[in-house]
């Protein structure tokens, strides 16, 4: 079952911005981490950005994190990437991830690992090129 559905991804050239939107269930989007990843060919996945839903608390990669801005909208399950100044080494599958690090269920981080990430998206391209 389909639970989390990324869309916006789209050819942009090198210095431009891009949006991506992550629609989740509800059932996978209340008090739990949501977070964008991405792969490039031959690479492994890396984690982008994530945020906690029930809060807003954010936490980026480091290279991304002067670029890049991870929002959510809770009336709407959604969660948004806000992609500004755009490289070409930005050209990856981004892809939206929900999974969250509990103890007595209670959230205490998000996984940036995409090793510890267990549920995804299908992915959206983004090729950054002139």
């Amino acid at each position: 079952q389909v639970q989390l559905v990324e869309s916006g991804g789209c050819s942009v050239q090198p210095g431009g911005s891009l949006r991506l939107f992550c629609l989740a269930f509800p059932d996978i989007y209340n008090d739990n981490c949501l977070g964008w990843f991405r792969q490039a060919p031959g690479e492994d996945r890396q984690g982008l950005a994530q945020i906690h839903t029930d809060g807003g608390t954010t936490q980026y990669r480091v290279s991304v994190r002067d670029r890049f801005t991870i929002t959510h909208d809770n009336a709407k399950n959604e969660v948004y990437l806000q992609m500004n100044s755009l490289r070409p080494e930005d050209s990856a599958t981004y892809y939206c991830a929900a999974d969250a690090e509990r103890v007595g269920g209670e959230v205490v981080g998000c996984p940036a690992d995409a090793a510890d990430v267990g549920a995804w998206g299908q992915g959206t391209q983004v090729p950054v090129s002139s």
